[in-house]
């Protein structure tokens, strides 16, 4: 525009203007979707519709993901073959049970004579190998395909997908709480800076080219 001007050549300074005024267009437009510009009804949408976005986000994770339809899909394809126990059992404190049975044992008609053998303290150097062989038994039993069978039906049912759904609500809540309109401004600007940028340009470009034919049709 400058150099049309000084040269007082109309067309290159019509291209240039026009093309300064699309890409301030496009800036202004990529500005006011952040930041209120008095008298300018509609800018900083995002942060004065902060509460819809949130809500937004949270009505796309429940209708489009967590649906009853999906989760019920889930369990049917994937359960039954992907499910393993195997690392809960491991971290499951069996001690108790080894102390129940030898109570047990105490309280039966066993207990007079387990009283002539040391009493409960011969029992003592079973713990270790009862709760070894007392895992291995139940990875074999959450292996088994009438144990997955069993415990896909059970998640099957509409209360307990219904109380996940609840659980998937109640996290997704939690962090969209922890969200505020400064964060989810500055998440999108970094987005728009990087893979947007080029409206900009663009706008430029089409308002020189825009120029360019009215300065043509003006001669």
């Amino acid at each position: 525009m400058v150099v049309g001007y000084v040269l007082q050549q109309h067309i290159v300074m019509t291209i240039g203007l026009f093309a300064l005024s699309g890409a301030l267009t496009n800036w202004l437009a990529i500005h006011m979707l952040f930041e209120k510009v008095p008298g300018l009804y509609g800018s900083g949408v995002v942060p004065s519709r902060f509460e819809e976005f949130k809500a937004g986000i949270k009505h796309l994770m429940m209708k489009q993901f967590f649906t009853q339809e999906n989760i019920d899909r889930f369990l049917t394809t994937s359960s039954a073959s992907s499910i393993d126990l195997t690392p809960v059992i491991e971290k499951i404190d069996l001690a108790p049970s080894f102390d129940a049975l030898v109570s047990t044992i105490e309280k039966s008609s066993f207990g007079g004579m387990l009283a002539m053998f040391g009493g409960t303290e011969a029992l003592i150097p079973l713990k270790e190998p009862f709760i070894e062989k007392m895992k291995l038994s139940l990875v074999e039993l959450a292996q088994s395909e009438e144990f997955n069978a069993i415990l896909v039906n059970e998640l099957e049912k509409p209360d307990v997908i219904a109380d996940m759904q609840a659980k998937v609500a109640n996290i997704v809540d939690q962090r969209l709480n922890e969200l505020t309109p400064e964060l989810v401004k500055q998440i999108i600007q970094d987005m728009i800076k990087t893979h947007l940028g080029w409206l900009v340009v663009w706008g430029g470009v089409f308002g020189g080219i825009i120029g360019a034919v009215a300065a043509l049709l003006q001669q």
